[in-house]
């Protein structure tokens, strides 16, 4: 494991096992822009890489063999007299000479494929080429390590972990790198030598999500206020235009992503049904706008999810991203102003709430460990009617329900009368509507926790604080 790695230990032990693996490996890598899918193949196999070629991002098929050989030479003075290759079957047969020299052993080379869906441009022919140098060549060799990397998670998905073609099953490992969760980027400070509370983390973890390069601008001393207002909003902040980047880079430009994206940041907090979507953008259901939804699902942007309504199950889609949140709720409309005014606003206060609804939500698992539930099966939903609303149902194979109420709040929660009538609705009402039989526990999911009285000894099972989601 490389010490220069924070998090990723799932990930670096399917690294590992394929370097002592006793065939030769493909694996398929990815995960939206910025995640740190380069740094972790680079960092880990580091010198274990005996050629890296990364793709151009607008480049025509000429320009993206030039690059390949460019490269190729960097490693190898085996084709300094050698004419450019005219298609990629042609490079990818100088690729498999310089192999060749490299004496067959035990110890694995690495091969690195990076923005693998930029070459594979229309009429390329690269991705067939590539299946026969991965089928004809490597194949025959138990030493090679090819590890395939790319931002666009449909293009990866469709054209190469459920490729039906010449890589029909020839992926040994696939790997969808996600965010950080807020123990690795925890982690992450800590390896960065940044001493930072857990409060803090989790308001930065608001704004910017766990993406590694977005982090890594963080400095040491700074707040979760100065931090956001240095990334975001001063003149020319590194993440300015940072959006419109994304979209530009995963996405073609006559797809629905970022209206669907729109619609659904200015949508209630519980999220939209895909015919209220629709009715939003004011189009009818169609291929490009299933795609489109379908893409933002696979990279992470968009959440779909299972909500009842009494006893009907529907599918609601929300925001999952939340820098992308961040910035169609605070970033794009305030650009002339401060961040530091604008956190002491109501507005954002509410918007606190939803978010750390949201990073619950991602971190379920989590709060499983910390009910000591996480071995025992069970399903995820919200819930409501038209008298009361759970943030997180947690149905149970152990005749046990989890009714979760999560609050965003700057000190200990107080449990008042009223509200202990409130969450007594709520069992109630949950009871009632879906007919359950099952025992009925409520869970408050806090930051600082609960204040101790006879209103939350009345109704409480379980105080978590946003410890938990570290753990």
């Amino acid at each position: 494991m490389s010490k220069n790695i924070a998090g990723r230990k799932d990930e670096m032990q399917i690294l590992s096992d394929a370097l002592d693996s006793h065939r030769s490996e493909l694996i398929a890598i990815y995960g939206r822009r910025r995640i740190g899918k380069t740094y972790l193949i680079r960092e880990y196999f580091n010198n274990k890489i005996v050629f890296s070629f990364t793709g151009l991002s607008t480049g025509k098929r000429a320009e993206q063999i030039k690059n390949f050989i460019l490269k190729l030479s960097e490693v190898t003075d085996q084709f300094k007299e050698q004419k450019q290759p005219v298609d990629w079957l042609e490079a990818f047969s100088l690729l498999k000479t310089f192999l060749k020299s490299i004496k067959e052993s035990q110890k694995k080379k690495v091969i690195f494929i990076d923005e693998f869906p930029w070459i594979d441009s229309h009429k390329s022919g690269f991705l067939a080429a590539f299946e026969n140098f991965w089928n004809d060549y490597c194949t025959t060799r138990r030493d090679l390590v090819v590890v395939v990397c790319g931002s666009a998670a449909s293009y990866m998905i469709k054209k190469i972990i459920n490729n039906s073609k010449g890589l029909s099953k020839r992926i040994t490992q696939t790997i969808k790198l996600k965010p950080f969760n807020l123990k690795e980027t925890k982690a992450f400070f800590k390896y960065k030598r940044i001493l930072m509370e857990e409060y803090e983390i989790l308001k930065i973890y608001m704004a910017l999500g766990g993406v590694a390069e977005y982090l890594e601008h963080v400095k040491s001393g700074d707040s979760a206020v100065t931090s956001i207002e240095h990334l975001c909003f001063k003149p020319a902040a590194y993440l300015e235009n940072e959006y419109n980047e994304v979209f530009k880079s995963l996405f073609n430009e006559n797809s629905y992503h970022q209206k669907i994206m729109n619609a659904l940041a200015d949508c209630k907090k519980k999220g939209i049904s895909r015919d209220e979507i629709l009715a939003k953008l004011n189009i009818s259901s169609g291929g490009r706008f299933s795609d489109s939804l379908e893409e933002l699902i696979q990279s992470g942007f968009v959440l779909k999810y299972n909500a009842y309504k009494d006893n009907s199950k529907s599918t609601l889609y929300r925001v999952f991203d939340e820098f992308c949140l961040f910035y169609l709720k605070f970033m794009r409309p305030n650009k002339e102003n401060k961040w530091t005014q604008l956190f002491q606003k109501q507005e954002y206060k509410t918007w606190c709430g939803y978010a750390y609804e949201t990073i619950c939500l991602k971190h379920s698992e989590e709060i499983k460990k910390a009910l000591r539930c996480d071995q025992i099966d069970s399903k995820n939903y919200s819930w409501h009617n038209t008298k009361a609303q759970v943030d997180l149902v947690i149905d149970r194979a152990d005749d046990v329900v989890n009714l979760c109420e999560i609050k965003f709040y700057n000190d200990e929660f107080s449990i008042d009368e009223t509200y202990l009538q409130k969450l007594r609705k709520k069992e109630s009402e949950f009871r009632l509507s879906t007919g359950t039989k099952k025992s009925i526990y409520t869970v408050m999911i806090s930051t600082w926790g609960l204040n101790q009285n006879q209103y939350s000894q009345a109704i409480i099972t379980k105080n978590l604080t946003m410890k938990c989601l570290f753990e």
